[in-house]
């Protein structure tokens, strides 16, 4: 068997045992995906009479950005598991084990692709009650949240790189909250623009305002707003694909060598 083969194989049986622990513990996914729906719930109700969208309510605008935010803090809890098992010594457990090293991460990566679609289907739900809406074909909308899923998963490979490095599912938390909070909110995520001098171009160029406008047009919730003048906010999907793949590339080689200097301390 190839080695990629293996770490597949044994990156599949890791997986596993993450989505087996969800019986055990049935609690962390009952609070993950309750952050989303609060999000929905206040974002529309709190903000959503006072933010005018040209040609579309401010509920629908407002889904793409909370998708994309949504599936952001989800990838966290790849790199709050990786720094507990850390903790806990799982790895080394795993270290005396015959399978590929990478598998670790293959699982843990794998697996969190089933927090995060669980939380996009709940989002979904939330946002339908509060008159949200695809307003495009079938096979729009399915690209759309597969895309996010897609992004999701590139990211999540950010936070086992995190994951790893701190060891400390405390520093987990606050590190990535730092990060992600300007990331989501110096974007397109909760409103259409401008903003104030070099925070619009941080914004147009964001990949987070790129994944939420491909998912603004997958679902048919753009509206009226003028159409970008940027290439990438004009080719949304492109340009979501291109980080997807530079992502893909920097962290997974970093992860697995981090990895595999966290095993050997």
């Amino acid at each position: 068997m190839s080695s990629v083969a293996l770490a597949l194989s044994d990156g599949a049986v890791v997986a596993k045992r993450n989505l087996i622990k969800i019986k055990r513990v049935p609690e962390v996914l009952i609070w993950t995906t309750m952050s989303p729906i609060m999000f929905v719930l206040l974002f529309a109700y709190v903000f959503g009479s006072n933010i005018p969208v040209p040609g579309v309510s401010y509920r629908e605008f407002l889904m793409g950005g909370i998708f994309v935010q949504t599936v952001i803090f989800g990838s966290t809890f790849t790199g709050a598991g990786l720094a507990e098992d850390m903790t806990k010594g799982i790895i080394d457990r795993f270290r005396s084990l015959p399978m590929a090293r990478s598998a670790v991460l293959v699982g843990r990566t794998a697996s969190d692709i089933f927090y995060n679609a669980t939380s996009i289907t709940l989002m979904s739900l939330t946002g339908l009650v509060v008159g949200w809406r695809i307003r495009t074909g079938l096979i729009e909308g399915i690209g759309g949240f597969l895309l996010l899923l897609l992004f999701a998963y590139a990211f999540s490979w950010v936070m086992a790189y995190v994951g790893l490095k701190v060891s400390s599912v405390e520093v987990v938390n606050n590190a990535s909250f730092m990060f992600i909070m300007p990331l989501t909110f110096i974007s397109n995520a909760f409103v259409p623009g401008p903003l104030p001098g070099p925070l619009q171009t941080f914004a147009e160029w964001n990949p987070v305002s790129a994944v939420a406008q491909a998912a603004r047009e997958a679902f048919g919730n753009t509206g009226t707003v003028p159409e970008p003048t940027v290439w990438s906010l004009d080719n949304p999907v492109a340009y979501t694909l291109i980080w997807i793949g530079i992502i893909l590339a920097i962290f997974i080689p970093l992860s697995v060598r981090q990895y595999n200097k966290a095993a050997n301390r």
